[in-house]
C-alpha cells in the first residue's frame, strides 16, 4: 500500500500536514464528482445497450420471417436463415457483456462512491471536530492566569485530553486517506479489467462465429455475381419483348380460353361475365365465372369461397337471350332457378355457350361411363345376357333395374306428386314420392331436412331405398299432405302452371303443412281412420305384410343383461302379435305413433306421424328407452329402418342398456340391417353396459356374415385413416361387398341366415 500521509507528521499537526490534508480532500471531492458522473454515463450506456439488443432481436426476427416468406427461393432462404442464426448468437454475447458491465463496472464504482467515500467523509468530520476542540483547549490554556492555580490545572487537563483525542482522530483520518487511495486504484482497475475482458470475449466470439461462414460467404458472393449477370440479361430480354409488343395493336378483344374438360386444375373454362341479380333491382355485377367439377360457379375475389350457380350441369340448359336491351346475353336454366349472364363480346358469348354445352355433354358421358349408375348397369346386364354370361352379380343388377321400373309402376307414381306432369324422372327419397324436373328443383331448394331429391335414371339406388320407395308412393303421401285440400281455396298447380305457383304450392304443402289434417286436442279418431284407410290403400297395391315378431320373443345372448320383456311367456307371443296388428293408435301422440308404427312396418302411419311433427328419435322410457329405429330392428324391417334414417334418425342412439340399433341388429342376426347401419356410419366400437361391442356380440352368436361385415368396416376405416384427410372414401372391394350384402338382404334374405358351426372359429 502506498502511504499518502505519514503518521508521524499527523502527530505534529504541522502546516505541511494541514496543506496535505486539504489536497487530499480536494482530490477525493473531485473523484466523487467524476465517479458519480461516470456511474450515470454507465447506466445510460447499459440502457441503450439493452434497447439495442431488443431492437436487434426484432431485426433478426424480421430476417427469419423474411426467410420463411422466401421459402420458394432456396438461396435466399438459406442466406437469411444463416445470417439470422449468427446474429442471434452475437446478440446473446452482447447481452452477456451488458450484464457483466452492470455487475463489475457500475456496481463497483457505485459502491465505492456510496460506501468508501462516505466513510471517508465521516472520518473527516470527526477529525475536523477534534481539531476544533484542540484549538479551543489551546486558547483556554494560554489564557489561564498564573495567580489562579485552579484554572491553570483545569486548562492543562482539558488541553491534555483534547490533544489525546485529536491525535487519535488524526491517526484514523490519515489511515482512511491511505486506505481510500489504495482502494481507488484496485476497484477502478478491476472494473476496467473486467470490462476489457468482456469486450474481448464478445469480439472474439463474434469473430469466431462469423469466421465459420467464410466458405459460405465466398460461395454466396459467387452466386450473387451470377444473379446480377442473369438479372441484367433478363432485363434486356424483357425490354426487347416489351418494345416488340408495344408496336402491335393492343385494342383487340380479350382472348378466349378454349374449353378444356381435361385441364390439370379441373377448370374447363373461366373468365369474367356480368351476372344479373335476382333481387327487385335486377342489378348487374361483374364476377369471375368458371366451369369446374361439373358445376358453374363464380367468385368476386380469388380467396373467396366460390358461389355455385348450377350444382349439376346435367340438369341445366343454355341458350342465347334477346329479351333484354343489353347485348351478348345468354341464359343458364336449371330446375331450381334461371341465371342471366352477359359476356363482353359476341365472340365471348358464343364461346361460353359452347363451353356450357360441351360441359353438359361431358358430364353425361362421364356418367354413362360410370359402371355404378343404374342405367349403365342395366346396359351391361343386357349385354352380358346376350353373350351368354350373366353371373350372380348380373342377376342382382338386373333386379335393381327391375326395381326401378317397379317404383315408377306404383299406382300414382306415373304423374308428378305435386303438379301431375306425366313421366316423372325424379324422386324425394325421404318422402317416397316421384317428381318432375321442375318440382324436383323446388324440392331441392327446400333443403335436405324437408326433401332429399334423387334422379330415377341418373343416380345409383341402393336396394333398401328401392324397397322404401315401393312402400309409399304419391297417393299415400298426398292423402297425408293434401288431406284438407277440399277445405282450402288454394288450387293445386298443373303441369303448365308457372314455376312461381308450383313453388308456392310445394312450400305450403311440405314446409308450412297447410293441408294436413289437424290433430284434435283429445284423442285421434280421425287420424286413426285415415291411417287405416292409408294402410288399406297400400295393401291394395301390394301383398299384405306378414306379422312381425314381438320384442318379447326376440332371442338374447347369454351373459347379456335381461330385459323385462324376456319374462313374457312364449305361449302368449302370437296373441300379442295379433293384438299389436289391431292395436288402437288413436290416443297416441306423434312420437309414440311413429314408435308403434315402426314395429308394425306401417309406412303410411309412420309418414303421417312425421308429417304431424313426430320426433324421429323419440324415446319410450317405459320400454328401456327404445327408439323407433330400434323398434324397426326388432321387426327386422329393413325398409322401415331406411325410412327412419332418411328422415334424420340417429343411427347411434342407445337405449337404457347402452345398446344402439347396431347392437340390436347384431344380437338378432339381422345382417341386412347391420349392413345398412354400417353404411350410415354406425359406431361398431360402441359398448353396452355389459361392455360388449357389436363385434364381440357377433362372435358370441357365431354369425359369420355379421362378423365379416363388422371387420370389413373396421378395416376400411383404418385404411381411410392411413390415407389421411384427403384419402378416398374406401376400397372398392369393400364397397362391392357391402353392395352385395345389401342386394342379398333385400332380395334373398334367406341366404343370410347362416351360422358358424363352431363359435370359437371367430375369436374376439
Amino acid at each position: 500500500m502506498t502511504v499518502k500521509l505519514d503518521f508521524e507528521e499527523c502527530l505534529k499537526d504541522s502546516p505541511r500536514f494541514r496543506a496535505e490534508i486539504e489536497m487530499v480532500q480536494t482530490d477525493v471531492s473531485e473523484l466523487e464528482t467524476r465517479l458519480e458522473k461516470l456511474v450515470k454515463q454507465c447506466h445510460a450506456m447499459l440502457e441503450a445497450g439493452r434497447v439495442y439488443c431488443q431492437t436487434s432481436k426484432s431485426f433478426v426476427n424480421g430476417l427469419r420471417e423474411l426467410g420463411h416468406q422466401c421459402s420458394g427461393e432456396k438461396t435466399m432462404e438459406e442466406c437469411l436463415d444463416k445470417c439470422s442464426k449468427k446474429l442471434s448468437i452475437i446478440l446473446v454475447a452482447q447481452e452477456e457483456v451488458i450484464e457483466t458491465t452492470q455487475k463489475t463496472v457500475k456496481t463497483k464504482l457505485q459502491n465505492f462512491v456510496k460506501e468508501d467515500v462516505r466513510r471517508f467523509k465521516d472520518v473527516r468530520k470527526e477529525f475536523e471536530r477534534g481539531s476544533e476542540c484542540l484549538e479551543g483547549a489551546l486558547v483556554r490554556n494560554a489564557q489561564a492566569l498564573r495567580g489562579k492555580p485552579h484554572e491553570v490545572e483545569e486548562a492543562s487537563n482539558a488541553l491534555l485530553n483534547a490533544r489525546r483525542t485529536f491525535r487519535s482522530e488524526a491517526l484514523d483520518y490519515v489511515l482512511e486517506i491511505n486506505v481510500i487511495e489504495a482502494k481507488k486504484k484496485t476497484d477502478i482497475l478491476m472494473a476496467m479489467l473486467s470490462l476489457m475482458e468482456a469486450q474481448a470475449q464478445l469480439f472474439q466470439h463474434g469473430h469466431q462465429s462469423l469466421s465459420e461462414m467464410d466458405e459460405y460467404r465466398l460461395k454466396l458472393n459467387e452466386e450473387h455475381t451470377q444473379f446480377v449477370l442473369n438479372s441484367a440479361r433478363e432485363k434486356r430480354d424483357m425490354e426487347q419483348r416489351h418494345a416488340a409488343i408495344k408496336k402491335k395493336d393492343v385494342s383487340y378483344d380479350d382472348s378466349i380460353m378454349d374449353f378444356k374438360p381435361d385441364a390439370p386444375n379441373g377448370i374447363a373454362m373461366e373468365g369474367y361475365l356480368y351476372k344479373r341479380a335476382s333481387n327487385a333491382f335486377k342489378t348487374w355485377s361483374r364476377r369471375w365465372f368458371s366451369i369446374q367439377k361439373n358445376q358453374l360457379v363464380y367468385q368476386k375475389k380469388f380467396k373467396e369461397q366460390p358461389t355455385v350457380v348450377v350444382e349439376d350441369l346435367r340438369l341445366c340448359t343454355v341458350k342465347p337471350s334477346a329479351d333484354n336491351e343489353r347485348r351478348f346475353l345468354f341464359e343458364v336454366v336449371s330446375p331450381s332457378k334461371s341465371c342471366m349472364l352477359q359476356a363482353d363480346s359476341e365472340r365471348q358469348q358464343q364461346a361460353w355457350i359452347s363451353a356450357v354445352q360441351n360441359s353438359i355433354a361431358s358430364a353425361f358421358q362421364e356418367h354413362r361411363e360410370d359402371t355404378h349408375s343404374p342405367r349403365q348397369r342395366c346396359n351391361s346386364v343386357s349385354a352380358s345376357s346376350l353373350i351368354g354370361g350373366g353371373g350372380g352379380g348380373g342377376e342382382q343388377e338386373s333386379k335393381v333395374c327391375k326395381a326401378l321400373e317397379e317404383v315408377q309402376a306404383i299406382v300414382g307414381n306415373k304423374q308428378c306428386c305435386d303438379c301431375g306432369e306425366p313421366g316423372p324422372d325424379w324422386a324425394s327419397i325421404n318422402l317416397g314420392i316421384t317428381l318432375c324436373i321442375v318440382c324436383s328443383g323446388i324440392h331441392r331448394s327446400l333443403g335436405v331436412h324437408f326433401s332429399k331429391v334423387r334422379s330415377l335414371t341418373l343416380d345409383s339406388w341402393e336396394p333398401e331405398l328401392i324397397k322404401l320407395m315401393c312402400e309409399l308412393g304419391n297417393l299415400v303421401i298426398n292423402r297425408i299432405y293434401e288431406a284438407r285440400i277440399d277445405e282450402i281455396t288454394i288450387k293445386k298447380p298443373h303441369p303448365t302452371s308457372p314455376r312461381g305457383d308450383k313453388e308456392s304450392w310445394i312450400r305450403s304443402k311440405y314446409v308450412d303443412k297447410k293441408f294436413i289434417q289437424k290433430l284434435p286436442e283429445t284423442g285421434r279418431p280421425a287420424l286413426q281412420r285415415r291411417n287405416r284407410a292409408l294402410t288399406q290403400e297400400r295393401n291394395t297395391q301390394r301383398p299384405p305384410l306378414k306379422p312381425k315378431p314381438n320384442r318379447a320373443t326376440l332371442p338374447r345372448l347369454p351373459g347379456l343383461s335381461p330385459s323385462p320383456t324376456d319374462l313374457v311367456q312364449k305361449n302368449n307371443t302370437h296373441k300379442e302379435v295379433e293384438e299389436e296388428e289391431e292395436e288402437d293408435l288413436s290416443g297416441l301422440h306423434p312420437g309414440a305413433l311413429l314408435y308403434r308404427s315402426a314395429a308394425l312396418q306401417n309406412f303410411p302411419v309412420m309418414a303421417d306421424a312425421l308429417a304431424h311433427g313426430a320426433n324421429v328419435n323419440w324415446v319410450n322410457v317405459t320400454e328401456e328407452s327404445s327408439t323407433p329405429l330400434i323398434q324397426a330392428v326388432s321387426a327386422n324391417a329393413l325398409a322401415a329402418g331406411e325410412f327412419l334414417l332418411q328422415n334424420g334418425a340417429n343411427v347411434n342412439q342407445a337405449d337404457s342398456n347402452g345398446r344402439g340399433p347396431l347392437h340390436h341388429a347384431t344380437i338378432l342376426g339381422h345382417t341386412g340391417l347391420v349392413c345398412l347401419f354400417l353404411k350410415r356410419g354406425a359406431d361398431y366400437n360402441a359398448r353396452d353396459k355389459t361392455q360388449k361391442d357389436p363385434i364381440s356380440i357377433a362372435v358370441d352368436t357365431a354369425n359369420a356374415d355379421i362378423v365379416t361385415l363388422l371387420r370389413i368396416a373396421k378395416m376400411n376405416k383404418e385404411m381411410r385413416e392411413m390415407d389421411g384427410a384427403f384419402g378416398q372414401s374406401g376400397d372398392e372391394t369393400y364397397q362391392d361387398i357391402f353392395r352385395d350384402f345389401s342386394h342379398m338382404a333385400s332380395n334373398n334374405p334367406e341366404k343370410l341366415k347362416r351360422r358358424s358351426a363352431d363359435p370359437k372359429s371367430y375369436p374376439a
